[in-house]
């Protein structure tokens, strides 16, 4: 389903020309147009159709808070254009936990983009087939997931599914915008089929500054996404810096244009969108019948209720809309593996999938924005109550980091890096404008759900702390120093046994051809006439490994065995001892059920005995074909019945590395005349050498002194 593997050279042809990076880190920002003009009158709804006159001012400090951050975004890709963005910012310039909120922030932001896009892709469908309002949750989720599969093919790949809906939506909505527009000069103006609708305001939210400053901050969901491009510079083709810059005016001016023009042709057509549909005086059956979103009601005015055009629209919308998540499913794991590297993070999320992407980051991301999806039941206006705070944290971080980035340079006397003190204005005037909008937004959408966010940050950024503590501890841990020190004084085998079977022979023929110090067979007795049966069948199979038999009256392996190793290294020293278990290979997902496991659990505890070695001795089923494409056939091992073939010797202490030098030509002779020796079956090395093509390392061996 996600393609072919892709080798690790093949990560250049993954990158991305601005034609299709414009698209695939674009389309929030762009998407946002069709939802962000909507809540920006629904809000000032609320205090009655009086309150519209105020949208243009609105929309116009939204547009001019837009421009400021595009010109803002364009210094920091310069500036740092490794594809950290305001995270990398933050961190350099203001410190760990600086870095960490805006991380925090961030995660967040990318999953409610994923929400909120979605949700309102659903919502315009809707709009098309009422009909479908009852699955709403369901068509959201399985378009998450539809996502997440097309992202999980790679970028490249992704960039050509989602360009021509991007390019669909923008010439859609110009055409209609000139259309409407043409329309209205000529005396014909479009009217929305909610034009007649009045509202009753309601008086105890209809404190004007507070209405306007909530239109505004639900207005300034449209500069979502605008810091995906700078996360992603390292996705863009040379010149990375160039392209990503570009890009982003692109991106900049084009979403300019669409948020203008659909707000004054909401307006024009007189489109009244509340937050409730039985807010709106005269709309019929408004309990059973979901509102039209504001585009499709522009486009019903403007081309004709239900005319081809007004599908066009429709699908161009919803289209951009659940595309837009796109946006998110680069980003977030782009910042998850920024993250890993630096240790705040699982390592998993910075590990390249078989299409060179970071899968674990992309599957992360769909199900944390499907459960968010099905607890808030997709709906548009829940979801957007939580959306934009992390955006405008991350906004004031990043400017407030580049603000110190240009002093720093302006006090070292760096001179190639342009108009550094204009460079720091612009900065200047973005950090406190983006950080009057936090406040702001923070203020109006608290107590609507924003809380939920101030929850959930602060517990990411302890998380990603703890993480980061973890990995300081096992680095500390693990690090090589001067005291401790490795070393072995014998080397002894244990196979654990069971039944008479050939995966048990299998392991046992293994132990004996990796010629340990010493080899035994150890079976721990919970059934003494099955322990019994064993021991006749180990004499009647003349196996000269002897067996040893452990009494478990609590039937339990693990303890015993463990007890038995302990006290044999009291008596031997520090001898590395290995035991050897067999494991069933298996083909069906079922079969994995009707195995009892014991095996792996005997090992999970072994692994905690210090000198000890767990060695897997896998047997494969028949029915493992399923997975390899074959039938299992016999491999060095399985058609031998595991006697001992040869005598097992106790490994030599090796002579120093001057005197194995002097002896190299030597030992070459004497594997030279092994060569034309007999084999001696039984003998002990290397007193009674086999052939040198029964024991290919022979001459290895010697050379190194053995």
């Amino acid at each position: 389903m996600i393609g072919e593997p892709l080798p690790s050279d093949k990560i250049e042809g993954q990158l991305l020309p601005k034609k299709f990076a414009l698209p695939i880190f674009s389309s929030d920002a762009l998407s946002s147009v069709a939802y962000a003009p909507q809540e920006l009158m629904m809000i000032l709804l609320i205090g009655g159709l009086s309150f519209l006159s105020f949208t243009p001012w609105v929309a116009a400090a939204v547009i001019a808070l837009m421009l400021i951050v595009v010109v803002s975004y364009r210094l920091l890709i310069k500036a740092y254009p490794s594809g950290g963005g305001d995270y990398e910012v933050a961190s350099t310039n203001l410190g760990e936990k600086a870095g960490l909120v805006v991380a925090s922030a961030l995660l967040v932001d990318y999953i409610m983009t994923v929400a909120v896009s979605v949700s309102s892709g659903v919502d315009n469908i809707i709009s098309a087939f009422p009909e479908l309002n009852g699955f709403r949750v369901e068509i959201a989720v399985g378009f998450i997931i539809v996502l997440a599969a097309v992202n999980l093919r790679g970028v490249s790949e992704s960039s050509k599914a989602f360009a021509v809906p991007t390019y669909l939506f923008i010439a859609s909505v110009v055409v209609m915008l000139v259309t409407g527009f043409i329309r209205t000069a000529i005396g014909d103006a479009p009217v929305a089929e909610s034009a007649g609708y009045t509202v009753n305001p309601d008086v105890t939210q209809a404190a004007i500054v507070m209405l306007l400053l909530r239109s505004f901050s639900s207005g300034c969901s449209a500069l979502t996404g605008v810091e995906a491009i700078s996360n992603g510079v390292q996705a863009f083709r040379r010149p990375k810096i160039q392209n990503a810059q570009r890009t982003l005016v692109m991106m900049g001016t084009i979403a300019i244009i669409l948020f203008a023009g659909l707000t004054l042709m909401a307006l024009i057509s007189g489109v009244h969108y509340a937050e409730k549909a039985c807010d709106l005086v005269g709309f019929q059956n408004c309990a059973d019948t979901p509102q039209r979103s504001m585009i499709a009601q522009i486009a019903a005015a403007t081309f004709g209720n239900n005319s081809v055009l007004f599908f066009v629209i429709q699908a161009a919308t919803a289209a951009i809309l659940l595309l837009a998540a796109n946006t998110a499913f680069n980003g977030f794991p782009l910042l998850g593996s920024v993250l890993a590297k630096d240790k705040y993070a699982p390592k998993s999320l910075g590990t390249r999938g078989d299409r060179l992407i970071f899968s674990n980051g992309v599957i992360a991301m769909a199900v944390a924005a499907s459960v968010i999806m099905i607890v808030f039941q997709a709906n548009v206006t829940q979801l957007i109550q939580l959306y934009i705070i992390g955006v405008f944290v991350s906004f004031t971080l990043g400017q407030i980091g580049m603000i110190r980035h240009w002093r720093r340079l302006i006090k070292e006397g760096v001179r190639n890096q342009g108009p550094i003190p204009l460079y720091l204005g612009v900065n200047a005037v973005g950090a406190l404008v983006t950080f009057s909008v936090l406040v702001i937004v923070t203020i109006t959408k608290f107590t609507h759900g924003a809380y939920l966010v101030y929850i959930v940050m602060p517990i990411l950024f302890l998380l990603m702390m703890g993480v980061n503590r973890y990995y300081r501890d096992v680095e500390r841990e693990v690090e090589v120093d001067a005291d401790t020190t490795f070393g072995a004084t014998g080397d002894h085998a244990i196979v654990l046994v069971g039944r008479m079977q050939k995966p048990v022979l299998k392991a046992l023929d293994y132990a004996i051809a990796a010629r340990h110090g010493s080899i035994e067979a150890v079976h721990v007795s919970i059934d003494d006439e099955s322990s019994r049966q064993l021991e006749r069948e180990w004499a009647e199979h003349g196996i000269e490994v002897p067996l040893t038999v452990l009494s478990s009256p609590y039937r339990d392996i693990s303890l015993p065995l463990i007890k038995y190793i302990k006290k044999h290294r009291e008596q031997h020293g520090a001898e590395v001892v290995t035991v050897y278990t067999p494991q069933y290979i298996v083909g069906h997902w079922w079969e994995g059920i009707l195995h009892n496991h014991k095996a792996r659990r005997i090992r999970q505890k072994l692994m905690l005995v210090h000198g000890v070695m767990v060695a897997i001795v896998p047997w494969l089923l028949d029915s493992s074909d399923l997975i390899y494409g074959r039938r299992s056939r016999a491999l060095p091992g399985d058609v031998r019945r595991g006697e001992v073939r040869r005598g097992v010797a106790p490994r030599r202490a090796l002579p120093p590395a001057a005197l194995r030098a002097n002896r190299s030509a030597e030992a070459r002779r004497e594997a030279s005349d092994f060569r034309n020796s007999a084999a001696v079956v039984g003998g002990t090395w290397p007193d009674a050498p086999r052939r040198q093509n029964d024991d290919p390392y022979a001459e290895s061996r010697l050379e190194n002194g053995d």
